[in-house]
């Protein structure tokens, strides 16, 4: 057989044929790998991000719980050594640890029973990847005194958190006051 006339075949081509094959089942392997959700870049990255997301969704939970039971040392260990406070009203910045210092009297009386205490997070936005976020939305914080008066605050902020060990508060900004009706419509 000569490979240089036409129609002829040339001896080759069963094993070009052969590698084209396998790159192409191959190469639709992958594909289908990678589409599935299951290996796949992006796969991987919602996995992730759910994965974050319950982490910090448990996070805020431990800092509610904290707030509800008066438990102070559950909270600071929340807050991360070296955070800062960020006041937007009172256009301040504070460390965490100071501000911790001030806030334990209402933890103590918590703890006490005198006063009840709560706090609820909502979110607009939450960025990240597995050792840092960024959480945007409103917190609406409350008491009651023992004779029943009931004092609420919502606010607007954001969290810078970062994952050493276990998630912690770095920047904790109380942007502004917000309205009842903007927490609702966070829901």
């Amino acid at each position: 057989m000569n490979p240089t006339q036409p129609g002829s075949i040339s001896p080759r081509l069963p094993r070009a044929r052969g590698i084209w094959q396998v790159v192409l089942l191959t190469s639709l392997l992958v594909l289908l790998l990678l589409g599935s959700g299951d290996g796949s870049p992006a796969g991987a990255a919602e996995a992730g991000a759910e994965s974050r997301l319950g982490e910090l969704d448990r996070f805020w939970a431990r800092i509610a719980r904290a707030v509800r039971e008066g438990d102070f040392e559950a909270y600071q260990a929340t807050c991360h050594p070296d955070g800062v406070l960020v006041r937007g009203a009172a256009r301040t910045t504070l460390p965490l640890t100071e501000a911790l210092a001030g806030w334990k009297a209402g933890f103590v009386e918590t703890r006490s029973g005198r006063v009840k205490a709560g706090v609820e997070f909502r979110f607009s936005q939450r960025l990240g990847e597995a050792s840092s976020a960024h959480e945007t939305g409103i917190f609406h914080y409350f008491t009651i005194t023992a004779d029943g008066e009931r004092k609420e605050s919502y606010v607007h902020f954001e969290a810078v958190l970062i994952k050493r060990g276990g998630w912690q508060t770095l920047t904790e900004y109380q942007k502004a006051p917000a309205t009842r009706a903007e927490w609702e419509a966070l829901k």
